[in-house]
């Protein structure tokens, strides 16, 4: 039996150096402060734990444009790697080969925010994201053996016949994975009153991309108001599907439907959205050299975290 499983971001920041991609909600968002705008390190070590207690592999490290300093990045990596026992991927912009050197015992991959490979939309979508710098770090990753993903946006005005440009980029570099997204239309962008795609358009990216490539991890984004499609998006040749609030959806219909969706595709799901797993955070962390007031604050945004997830289960809880 084919596995399907949910594939968790990690986002660090909602502070983006660029701000202008046309669909993005940081392009709405003013009065941006790459300090007040991080999330704090207990709560992405929290969030790191719950991933791991619950078979929620972690899609990528991301965020905004130039939030953190180097060592700042690597001290976030390296205490994400050590909880989860995982490299990580990244997904943080253009880094040079210097960063990626400093992260790379850390990390598995590095993603590409490619988004659209239309010639002409993709200038106008993503201005400040010049596709040559993606592939400069791309030839980086070759030499230092780290593997290569990208991300991609259907629906934003390029058409099923520009899959040839994908497909052309995807053996240029041997990508590695894929992260497929439907355009989520975004009050206070470009995109705000778009429709976005429809599921048949959609399904069709899905579809061809894995049957041009069957063995690149293929990764779908997903919305809560089309969740009758995941079994779809699954059946298409999906690997994963992400863009699903996890921890505050935990144990709703909406988690027990995608895994009654990936059940109707045929797949085992890995992992759950729906039972709770028992995590013993002093045991977790008491083999970490780090300080006692961080093993603290973690703690308290880990029972946060559990006390929210909690909230939609019925008592007795179900504890694996």
């Amino acid at each position: 039996m084919k596995y399907a499983y949910f594939s968790r971001a990690i986002f660090i920041s909602w502070f983006c150096s660029i701000r202008d991609c046309k669909f993005c909600y940081l392009s709405s968002k003013e009065n941006q402060s790459p300090i007040k705008d991080r999330r704090s390190l207990p709560s992405i070590l929290a969030e790191a734990l719950v991933c791991k207690a619950h078979g929620w592999p972690i899609e990528f490290i991301s965020g905004g444009c130039d939030t953190y300093k180097s060592h700042e990045l690597a001290n976030i990596i390296e205490k994400i790697y050590e909880i989860t026992g995982q490299k990580q991927w990244l997904n943080l912009g253009v880094l040079d080969e210097r960063k990626l050197k400093m992260f790379k015992p850390y990390i598995d991959g590095i993603t590409g925010t490619v988004e659209c490979l239309t010639p002409g939309l993709r200038e106008f979508v993503v201005p400040s994201k010049p596709l040559d710098k993606i592939e400069g770090m791309f030839e980086i990753c070759d030499k230092l053996g780290i593997k290569k993903a990208i991300t991609f946006i259907v629906g934003l005005g390029e058409t099923i016949d520009d899959f040839k440009h994908l497909e052309a980029f995807v053996k240029k570099h041997h990508v590695d994975r894929i992260t497929m997204y439907r355009l989520k239309p975004v009050k206070g962008t470009y995109y705000e009153n778009a429709k976005g795609p429809s599921s048949e358009y959609y399904l069709s990216w899905i579809r061809k991309t894995r049957e041009a490539f069957p063995s690149v991890e293929l990764i779908a984004g997903m919305w809560l108001t089309h969740l009758d499609e995941v079994h779809l998006l699954f059946e298409a040749g999906a690997d994963a599907v992400s863009k699903f609030p996890a921890i505050r959806e935990f144990g709703t219909d909406h988690a027990f439907k995608i895994e009654e969706e990936a059940a109707k595709s045929g797949r085992k799901f890995q992992g759950s959205l729906t039972r709770l797993t028992e995590i013993d955070a002093d045991k977790e962390l008491m083999f970490f050299e780090w300080d006692s007031e961080l093993k603290g604050k973690i703690k308290e945004k880990l029972t946060q975290y559990i006390a929210l997830m909690e909230s939609n289960i019925p008592k007795p809880l179900p504890y694996s």
